[in-house]
C-alpha cells in the first residue's frame, strides 16, 4: 500500500470521506487523492516522493509556483511579529488601498477569511442595501456553500430553485433563481417579470466551477444594462477570476463595472483570504456605520495579509500577465493539435491564466454543454497523466491553472504524456 493509500484509510477515520474539501476526495474520477507534502515552482511532491507538474496551483492562488520566495519571506517576517491580533493592523490598510487602485469598480473593501465568507456577505449587503429577497444566480456556477447559493435550477424557465444539498431549507433555495450562463434573453426575461424583486445578480465573469466556460459580450452587457435598470446590485464573483485572467480581473478585462466584486485565491498568495467590496453608497451600509451585521474575529490576518501583498507585487510586473496568458495558450493549443492528429474529440480554451479542457468539438458555453462533455474519457486521461507526473484537477467539470513558475519545459513534458495518451486511445 502506498503512502497516499495509507494516508487516506487514516483520514477516514476522523475527518469525513478522508477529506476536508470534496472534490479532493477524487470521487468524480475515481482512485485514491494525493496527499501533498511539499511545492517549489510549478512542481508538487506527493507523500510517495513522486513528482508532479501542478496545473491545479491550491485551485488557483498559486500564481507565483510553489514556495514563491518573496511570499514565503514576507510570512515568515510578519509570522515572528505575531500570528493575530484581533485588532487593526496597517497591512489590512495597505491590501485595502491597492485592492481599491487596482479594480476602479471599489471605493470600499471589507476583507474576510474565504471565498465562501465573500460571496455570503455580499449577497446579505445587497439584500440589505435594496430591501429586497430574490437572488439570481446561474446554473454551474458556485458561489462558496452558503445555504441561498447551494441551489439548482428548478424545473422550468423562470421557477425558483431548488436545494442542492441536504441541510438547506426549500424556503430559503425559493429566494434563489437559477438561470442559465450565457443566455442574455432569458436574464431579459426574468428581469421584465420579476425585476423589482431582485436584490442581486451574482455570476462568474468567466465561470470556472463547470470547468472554464468563457462569457458572451451580450450576456455581460445584459448583466450591467438589466441590474443598472431594475435597480439590482450587480455581484461579480473574482475569487477564482480576480488577478488570475489580469492585473484588473475579469471585469477590467471585459470592461464591466459590477456594484460588488469578491475576491480570494490570489489575494491571499496561498493562505486562507477572502474580500469583498464595491459602490459607497453600498459599502457603506455595512457595520459599524450602515445597518447590515457582519464581522470575522480573524479578517484581514497580518501573516495572510503579507502573504497576499507579496504576490500582488509580483504580478504587478510588467509583462507578467502577457507571459502567463502565453502559457496558457501554448498548453492548450498544443493539446488540441495532439487530440486533432490522433482523431479524438477534443478541444480547450484560456482566459489569462486559467484554462478548460473539453472532450467534446468545441468548447461549451452553458453548463448544459459542459454536461455534454465525455467524462468517462476525461477520467482515461487524468489517471494517465497522473501516472505520467501531470496533476490536472480531478474533475471534468473544474478549470485548471498556470503560474508564471510554468516554463517551456513543464509545457513540453505535459505535451509529451498527452501525445501518448491520444496515440493510444486511437490505436
Amino acid at each position: 500500500m502506498t503512502n497516499n493509500q495509507t494516508l487516506f484509510e487514516k483520514s477516514r477515520i476522523h475527518i469525513p470521506g478522508g477529506v476536508n474539501s470534496p472534490v479532493r476526495a477524487f470521487g468524480s474520477v475515481g482512485g485514491t487523492p494525493l496527499f501533498f507534502k511539499k511545492g517549489k515552482g510549478p512542481i508538487v511532491w506527493d507523500a510517495d516522493d513522486k513528482a508532479y507538474i501542478d496545473y491545479v496551483g491550491s485551485w488557483g492562488p498559486m500564481i507565483l509556483g510553489h514556495a514563491h520566495p518573496g511570499v514565503i519571506r514576507a510570512v515568515q517576517d510578519t509570522a515572528e511579529l505575531g500570528l493575530s491580533f484581533g485588532a487593526p493592523t496597517a497591512l489590512e490598510l495597505e491590501m485595502a488601498d491597492l485592492l481599491c487602485a487596482l479594480l476602479p469598480s471599489m471605493a470600499q473593501v471589507r476583507l474576510v477569511s474565504s471565498g465562501t465568507e465573500a460571496t455570503m456577505s455580499a449577497i446579505r449587503l445587497a439584500r440589505g442595501y435594496t430591501g429586497r429577497s430574490l437572488i439570481v444566480k446561474f446554473e454551474g456556477c458556485y458561489h462558496g456553500h452558503a445555504d441561498s447559493l447551494l441551489v439548482k435550477a428548478g424545473s422550468g424557465a423562470l421557477t425558483f430553485g431548488n436545494p442542492s444539498s441536504a441541510g438547506v431549507p426549500p424556503e430559503t433555495a425559493q429566494h434563489t433563481l437559477v438561470l442559465d450562463y450565457n443566455d442574455a434573453g432569458q436574464l431579459a426575461e426574468t428581469f421584465a417579470k420579476m425585476g423589482d424583486k431582485i436584490a442581486a445578480v451574482i455570476v462568474e465573469p468567466v465561470a470556472g466551477n463547470m470547468n472554464l466556460v468563457a462569457p458572451h459580450r451580450e450576456f455581460l452587457d445584459a448583466l450591467r444594462e438589466l441590474c443598472t435598470k431594475h435597480g439590482s446590485v450587480l455581484i461579480f464573483d473574482e475569487v477564482m477570476t480576480g488577478f488570475r485572467v489580469g492585473l484588473t480581473s475579469a471585469q477590467g478585462l471585459y470592461g464591466i463595472k459590477p456594484d460588488l466584486t469578491t475576491l480570494g485565491k490570489v489575494i491571499g498568495g496561498g493562505m486562507p483570504v477572502g474580500a469583498f467590496g464595491g459602490r459607497l453608497d453600498i459599502m457603506q451600509c455595512l457595520a459599524p456605520q450602515g445597518p447590515v451585521y457582519q464581522a470575522g474575529t480573524l479578517s484581514g490576518n497580518p501573516v495572510a495579509m503579507a502573504a497576499g501583498l507579496a504576490t500582488l507585487k509580483c504580478v504587478q510586473a510588467p509583462g507578467f500577465y502577457e507571459k502567463l496568458s502565453a502559457t496558457a495558450v501554448q498548453l492548450t493549443e498544443g493539446l488540441k493539435a495532439l487530440a486533432r492528429q490522433n482523431g479524438i474529440a477534443f478541444s480547450a480554451q484560456s482566459v489569462g491564466g486559467m484554462f478548460g479542457l473539453y472532450f467534446r468539438e468545441t468548447p461549451p458555453q452553458s453548463y448544459g454543454e459542459v454536461m455534454q462533455c465525455d467524462k468517462s474519457f476525461f477520467n482515461r486521461f487524468f489517471h494517465f497523466m497522473i501516472n505520467a507526473g501531470v496533476y490536472f484537477a480531478p474533475s471534468a467539470f473544474e478549470a485548471g491553472f498556470v503560474s508564471s513558475e510554468h516554463g517551456a519545459g513543464e509545457i513540453e513534458r505535459t505535451l509529451l504524456a498527452a501525445k501518448q495518451f491520444f496515440s493510444d486511445q486511437n490505436a
